[in-house]
């Protein structure tokens, strides 16, 4: 990707937003909050490239729907580097830096843990095959917005949609938005599967781990409604995301039938995504 050349009228806006500290604080704490703990902490080494990431930090953090509508990617996806056949957000350096890491941190409250890089969201797209996707867990519906701009037919949902209730890994901030896309709540969920069960694709992207029911409580539902498809983007058992009995019935019901060969992850985080049909 080529480097975020700016125009004078952007740079000017910029400029005057970053020379004010309270107006930035008031209404961008996110970026403020990075900016000042971003001097603090070393980059990658190469001050060129840690310069321009922040850059495009500031300016997609700060710019809304205006300057694009997959902010995520284009703050992330000049940082990615290719790593032992993997694709890993890590700024060039196998390592990534604390100044990266501490970007990522506010990257995955602001827009979603997993990144949707271009190529996943046709991977997908391709899975699906004319089918609609339910997302469940889909917080501010960050995955499910990439996929609608890709043409897929999304329903999102989640226990607690940012947007009406207070949800402890999408916290609410001035300056960024609540929701990227529609999420309802979880009463939607059955009816919508019943409708197309066959070829409706459930989609779990980071579901929950650490010894959380969701994801196993999620793939059961849909196994009852009469789902056969699966898309998982996420690590494998006993890492972050989904619970020891998720894994189990997937061995036991399901079949993989296609890897993303090309799916981008952070480099101290590294998950999967998968396509997945019912033996």
């Amino acid at each position: 990707m080529a480097d975020l050349i700016l125009s004078a009228e952007r740079h000017s806006e910029l400029a005057e937003l970053l020379d004010d500290e309270q107006r930035l604080q008031a209404e961008y704490p996110k970026v403020a909050e990075y900016l000042d703990m971003a001097v603090r902490l070393s980059g990658t080494g190469d001050v060129r490239a840690d310069h321009a990431f922040d850059l495009r930090f500031i300016h997609y953090m700060t710019g809304g729907d205006d300057v694009s509508e997959d902010p995520y990617w284009e703050i992330v996806g000049p940082s990615v580097s290719g790593n032992e056949g993997r694709r890993l957000v890590n700024g060039g350096k196998p390592e990534g830096s604390p100044r990266l890491a501490f970007a990522q941190i506010i990257l995955q409250a602001v827009y979603a843990y997993a990144v949707p890089s271009p190529e996943t969201v046709q991977w997908i797209s391709r899975f699906c095959d004319g089918g609609p996707v339910v997302e469940l867990g889909a917080g501010r519906g960050y995955w499910a917005k990439q996929l609608a701009r890709a043409g897929v037919i999304v329903n999102a949902y989640d226990s607690e949609p940012p947007d009406r209730a207070q949800n402890a890994s999408f916290r609410r901030s001035a300056g960024q938005a609540d929701v990227w896309h529609p999420v309802e709540d979880l009463e939607g969920f059955t009816a919508r599967v019943s409708e197309r069960p066959t070829d409706t694709v459930l989609f779990l992207c980071w579901p929950p781990g650490w010894g959380a029911s969701m994801a196993s409580s999620a793939l059961a539902s849909f196994e009852a409604l009469g789902g056969e498809r699966l898309v998982f983007v996420g690590q494998s058992k006993g890492g972050q995301t989904g619970d020891d009995a998720f894994f189990d019935r997937l061995a036991a019901n399901w079949t993989l039938e296609s890897v993303d060969r090309d799916h981008v992850s952070w480099w101290n985080s590294v998950d999967v995504a998968q396509a997945w049909v019912r033996a």
